[in-house]
């Protein structure tokens, strides 16, 4: 999705074949206890880069209690086989910040601003990213292999996606997307994310996973793309309105971890949500 010159490509493809190894053993081997842990700590690591652009829009916010609350959020499936808990422990962050913020709130025209802050974090990061959790180790949905192969499914369409839309944007990409938001995003380059994330999808359900039809395969693959840029395209919003160009630089040649994982907070909830809905169908 991204035209012109981009001096970091090195940086950029050595970085994502580091990960590569240790991403894939979390997603398809790590225990329980492990992926509970990594996940705890890219939420926690998330909310930071959050409440950091929340800080450079001058916007106050709880951050401290939105680290303890986003724990829990994450914790709260673990002790939980549906959205019961999750819910729960949403409602109580709701109420906790809110009240928190009584006290923390030294000028009154703030507390609306710092109990949004703090909330729209925990729902954009923590809420959104925890339901990795739940594809992974629930069961759910007729067209659902096993959780290993969903989340593959999952983070091979994602990936395929932005690095397509990059490389389309980058050498044919003519008509921005959105310039109030990036300038540098094109429809060629959301088309060819689009159309590549929808046909990886398709590869990968062929090599892999083979227990269901085409059209559902489809039909997955490309709710996770379209919500994968919407995602991306609601990070740079934020980024944008900080007059930031990443949200840190923890990962070279990438940015900060909202940088790579802005795809996933929006295609991971709402995979569960298809999942769920096709459940029921089936029921």
């Amino acid at each position: 999705m991204v035209v012109g010159h981009d001096p970091s490509m090195k940086a950029r493809v050595l970085t994502g074949i580091a990960l590569a190894i240790p991403a894939a053993y979390l997603i398809g081997w790590a225990p329980k206890w492990l992926f509970m842990i990594a996940l705890i700590v890219l939420c926690e690591r998330g909310l930071y880069e959050y409440f950091l652009i929340a800080r450079q829009t001058g916007v106050k916010a709880l951050s401290w209690a939105g680290y303890i609350a986003g724990a829990g959020i994450c914790l709260a499936w673990a002790f939980s086989g549906g959205p019961s808990v999750i819910l729960g422990a949403l409602l109580a962050s709701i109420l906790i910040v809110s009240s928190l913020a009584l006290w923390f709130a030294r000028d009154l025209r703030d507390y609306l601003t710092m109990v949004a802050a703090t909330l729209s974090g925990l729902f954009y990061v923590a809420f959104a990213f925890s339901f990795v959790y739940p594809l992974r180790f629930f069961g759910l949905g007729s067209s659902l292999a096993n959780g290993r192969q969903m989340l593959f499914f999952l983070v091979c369409v994602i990936v395929a996606g932005d690095i397509f839309a990059y490389l389309t944007g980058r050498l044919v990409g003519r008509r921005l997307l959105f310039p109030r938001i990036s300038p540098k995003k094109t429809f060629e380059g959301a088309a060819g994310g689009l159309a590549v994330g929808i046909g990886a999808g398709w590869v990968y359900s062929i090599a892999f996973w083979r227990t269901s039809d085409w059209k559902t395969v489809i039909l997955l693959a490309g709710c996770i793309a379209v919500a994968g840029q919407f995602g991306d395209l609601c990070e740079s919003a934020l980024k944008r309105g900080a007059n930031l160009k990443d949200s840190g630089e923890l990962l070279p040649g990438h940015g900060g971890l909202l940088d790579r994982i802005d795809s996933l907070l929006f295609g991971a909830p709402l995979l569960w949500l298809v999942l769920l809905v096709e459940a029921g169908i089936h029921k």
